[in-house]
């Protein structure tokens, strides 16, 4: 099969990841690497990798004649203006979650893709984790006959900096926005409305930012399923990851990760291993699969596994879940048509 040569656009640490899983993938070739902020460091980290391709500028990327496809790990709010050049380029596009803080944007985006006839991939990696691509396949096989219910806990080992915040797009859109996701894959459904609670439980800086750090979002399935999300920025005993889908005929769950199975018994209690600690552990394998299947989609010209308007749907609830902590009140996607589609 054609090797799809790749230019990755954002070297930070997710760039950075992307282009170390693309060195030893079969059919990928990493034809160039741009950051704006791009000298000698990452010169020579390109250089100890073989990338022949290094600049500030992205636009060299995409104008590039024998680049193929772009990763595009930059900062939120360069996605949809890259996506448009990208497409207006002929490049395929994988795209960091979320597109942008803007519904509007974000139909722009999909649009020039589909315009220009280009597959625009988002990086949703959760689906392609071992525990809940199984759980996927057990639901959709029928095992647990129809979903009742869809739980799922995520909670991170520690907060972000306050900095962050400022530029995350708050709580819904930067973190449970995968959960969101997880939950419409799960359940093989769309969600229709969303309910959330939130507080500042963790860190008083987070408050003062205008965001929260501890939530628990209810949601309604088309199919008549129900969800709940709980999220917290702190668990002080690792990264917690679990997720269950009960039905009529049973039910299946995922536990976490962990560094070993060895559970240790005595007199004193029973004992085992913290979770992974980390996004970057416990979803290794997951962000390899992911790149996988688009490098292949591409090769085989078939669909993309999560495609642009995943990535809207979850935006939409992630709009819908702050709509409803400001209001107090269900709020139902449908609403968000015709009112305030922007998450800034």
């Amino acid at each position: 099969m054609k090797t799809i040569k790749i230019g990755i656009i954002g070297a930070g640490r997710i760039g950075k990841i992307h282009a170390d899983h693309l060195l030893h993938m079969p059919g990928a070739e990493i034809a160039a690497i741009s950051d704006l902020y791009a000298g000698g460091e990452l010169r020579a980290w390109a250089a100890e990798r073989g990338i022949p391709l290094v600049t500030n500028n992205s636009t060299e990327i995409m104008e590039h004649p024998d680049i193929d496809a772009v990763f595009i790990c930059s900062s939120t709010d360069t996605h949809v203006p890259l996506i448009k050049q990208a497409a207006a380029n002929g490049k395929h596009i994988f795209c960091e979650k979320p597109v942008s803080m803007s519904v509007e944007q974000t139909r722009e985006a999909l649009a020039a893709a589909e315009a220009a006839g280009v597959s625009l991939q988002i990086g949703f990696n959760r689906r392609f984790d071992h525990n809940f691509s199984r759980v996927r396949e057990i639901v959709s096989e029928g095992k647990i006959g129809e979903p009742h219910l869809i739980k799922i806990t995520s909670r991170d080992p520690n907060p972000p900096h306050p900095d962050y915040i400022k530029v995350s797009g708050g709580l819904f859109m930067d973190m449970a926005i995968h959960d969101f996701d997880i939950a419409r894959f799960l359940s093989g459904s769309e969600v229709v409305e969303v309910y959330a609670q939130g507080a500042v439980l963790v860190d008083p800086a987070i408050g003062e930012q205008g965001d929260i750090d501890t939530a628990v979002t209810t949601l309604r399935f088309a199919n008549g399923a129900l969800g709940v999300i709980d999220n917290s920025r702190k668990a002080v005993y690792g990264y917690d990851q679990r997720v269950e889908v009960f039905g009529s005929g049973g039910s299946v769950s995922a536990d976490n990760d962990y560094p070993s199975t060895a559970v240790v018994s005595g007199p004193e209690g029973v004992t085992r291993d913290k979770p992974l600690y980390f996004f970057l552990e416990r979803y290794k394998e997951a962000y390899i699969n992911e790149t996988r299947q688009f490098i292949e989609s591409l090769q085989k010209g078939t669909p993309v596994p999560v495609s642009g308007y995943d990535g809207l749907q979850a935006e939409l609830i992630a709009l819908a879940a702050k709509r409803s902590l400001e209001q107090g009140r269900p709020v139902k996607l449908a609403e968000l048509s015709s009112g305030i589609s922007t998450v800034s």
